[in-house]
């Protein structure tokens, strides 16, 4: 395996005293002989907060022209494949920042489901069930934020913001069962967006209601809380049902945020044209942008989509529009770890990069690749991963898993593992029933 590219001074203080000189004090920090200074360092390392960032590829990307290429197969396309940084790994040429980044990513090569309708195969990737059944499981986003976020509670000044963001859902997303049993406090925040047009040269996010209506003075609005909290108080004190308080929930904690510095966060303005340009101009890129800072923040989970509606469903003129896409992925992705590696955050955050399936070794008539689950690839990388590697292998021409063959149940197990939450952790429906959130396989060879 391909040996992880070398740390900072503070990644490797980070990695080497919190997994290892820790131990070899016997379990205690106080009975160590290492100095003051190492020991806070360690004792920082092992509280320091996990992140999440989901990189959601709505439609089904193309595995054959991402990271699964075949350029020797008749079916095999004009993309070309290119070396990255790491001996004997190649993906596509269009993917060059990346590629010099692929010690940190494990590319997963042998995904298969058997969900080939949009809708029902974002459900299975973003819960691990198939739609349907008595029980509303919840996206993995909305379990994984929960957990994080009860695990390693944030400072104060950051407790306003929602513990899972998701950026540009798009309509299949946001269709799909979000916070099931859990309740809609457990729903994400979305974050709403526009592509660059007329004179806005980059795209525009943002939250619906976060700002105050002009002739709203903050006298005004107060007064308005105030009513509101008092109606509610007197509703609530005869109805203490689950959706009511769900409801005061979620309304309580928009006014919290309306009213903290938080909000901040969410202002892209805040940032320079060098860095913003970086990360490419488009709605993904921004959306890049803007996790970064959440994640800043100590935000546990943001999800980012790459273009409207389902962008990644090729089934005419694959490979220009592949190629397009591939560009804006790449640009923010990339931007996005090296900014994260710079500010110390990359070693506690996990990468997912997904879709609802992958498309067709077969290139049909209008030059597209069509829905294919039977074998696809997915991508993880940063903290956790064992980056520089192939896990999984399909056959010369793509059209079935010949090793290393895994379901959404098993990717979702592994990156509970790479975050260090037991996949096994259960939260319980309304009737009591506990549910874990995943039942997978662990992958371990991918985990560092």
């Amino acid at each position: 395996m391909h040996r992880p590219r070398p740390s900072s001074r503070r990644s490797f203080l980070k990695a080497s005293l919190a997994y290892g000189a820790v131990s070899a004090a016997g379990g205690s920090l106080a009975t160590s002989r290492l100095s003051p200074a190492i020991l806070r360092a360690a004792e920082a390392a092992r509280q320091q907060n996990r992140h999440v960032i989901l990189l959601w590829m709505p439609g089904g990307p193309s595995q054959l022209d991402t990271f699964d290429m075949k350029p020797d197969a008749a079916t095999g396309g004009p993309l070309q494949e290119a070396q990255t940084n790491v001996p004997g790994i190649r993906f596509s040429e269009h993917l060059p920042r990346l590629a010099k980044q692929a010690d940190r990513l494990a590319l997963l090569r042998g995904m298969s489901t058997a969900e080939g309708d949009h809708a029902r195969g974002t459900t299975l990737m973003q819960t691990g069930h198939p739609p349907g059944g008595p029980v509303k499981y919840p996206a993995v986003g909305c379990t994984l934020s929960r957990a994080l976020a009860e695990e390693a509670p944030r400072a104060p000044e950051h407790d306003a913001l929602p513990a899972f963001v998701s950026i540009a859902p798009g309509p299949l997303v946001q269709q799909s069962p979000r916070s099931g049993f859990l309740g809609p406090q457990y729903a994400p925040m979305t974050v709403d967006a526009s592509a660059p047009g007329g004179t806005r040269s980059l795209a525009e996010l943002r939250v619906n209601f976060l700002d105050r209506h002009a002739h709203v003075d903050p006298l005004r609005q107060g007064r308005r809380v105030d009513l509101w909290r008092a109606m509610q108080d007197d509703y609530l004190a005869g109805r203490r049902v689950d959706n009511a308080l769900a409801h005061d929930t979620v309304f309580q904690a928009a006014l919290d945020l309306v009213d903290s510095d938080a909000r901040e966060a969410f202002d892209l303005t805040q940032e320079s044209a060098k860095t913003r340009a970086a990360y490419g101009e488009g709605i993904f890129g921004q959306g890049c942008l803007m996790a970064r800072r959440l994640l800043e923040r100590d935000v546990p989970l943001v999800e980012v989509s790459l273009g409207n509606g389902i962008a990644w469903d090729t089934h005419a003129d694959n490979f220009a529009q592949v190629r397009r896409l591939c560009g804006e992925l790449d640009q923010g992705w990339a931007t996005l770890m090296d900014q994260l590696e710079t500010l110390g955050l990359l070693e506690s955050t996990t990468i997912l990069w997904a879709g609802e399936f992958g498309r067709t070794p077969v290139i049909n008539d209008n030059g597209g690749r069509d829905h294919y689950p039977q074998a696809f690839s997915c991508v993880l990388a940063g903290g956790g991963v064992a980056g520089g590697q192939v896990y999984g292998a399909t056959s010369a021409d793509g059209s079935e898993v010949e090793d290393g063959k895994m379901n959404a149940q098993d990717l979702l197990s592994t990156l509970c593992g790479a975050i260090g939450v037991s996949p096994h952790t259960q939260f319980d429906t309304a009737d009591g029933r506990p549910i874990a959130i995943a039942e997978g396989q662990i992958v371990r060879q991918v985990l560092s």
